[in-house]
């Protein structure tokens, strides 16, 4: 596998080896020992699958308890995948970073613990798939708003449209009123 750093600490892209031929292809998308050696989270507790139409936005999302750290993919459609630095202590604090994950490049993203988390969906649908550090805390979730101008982050969203939200994530905190990390 191939570690790409990105702007943010911690934050990593992936490409898997990819083995493929007239039969399809096959990659490993997690192996403990590879991650080990790679300095990377090892041990995750829950995996997920969200199925999403063309347009839908969903986040910015965090836990401000059981934190979770985040191996997302994607294996039908593209998104473009943003992570929030919410670490006060981090070099990158109140920095974000985005990259196109679809089943073509078939990338992988690591968004770390005491990040926000959000994805829009470029395709007519896109399957999403990620492990937890942590378990889901429902209590303990929240979510900044996706158009927030203090972070200004460069969705991909045609000039006249307006993604689709849930109500949460509609009526998400600003950056500025955000429960944030130490």
């Amino acid at each position: 596998m191939n570690i790409i750093p990105t702007p943010l600490k911690d934050a990593v892209i992936i490409e898997p080896k990819v083995f493929g031929d007239a039969r399809g292809f096959f990659m490993e998308t997690w192996n403990q020992q590879a991650f080990e050696q790679a300095g990377l989270p090892h041990h995750f507790v829950q995996d997920n699958h969200s199925r999403s139409a063309q347009g839908i936005l969903r986040g910015l999302h965090y836990q401000t308890e059981q934190t979770q750290g985040k191996l997302v993919r994607v294996t039908a459609g593209k998104v473009f995948d943003v992570a929030v630095d919410l670490r006060q202590s981090s070099p990158s604090f109140g920095q974000w970073f985005g990259v196109e994950l679809s089943e073509e490049n078939k990338r992988l993203f690591w968004v770390p613990p005491g990040f926000a988390h959000g994805f829009y969906v470029m395709s007519e649908s896109a399957d999403f798939i990620y492990k937890c550090t942590d378990f889901y805390a429902p209590h303990a979730e929240h979510s900044i708003r996706w158009d927030d101008p203090t972070l200004a982050i460069q969705w991909p969203i045609p000039a006249n449209e307006m993604p689709k939200l849930s109500a949460k994530d509609a009526n998400g905190v600003w950056f500025k009123d955000a429960e944030l990390f130490a």
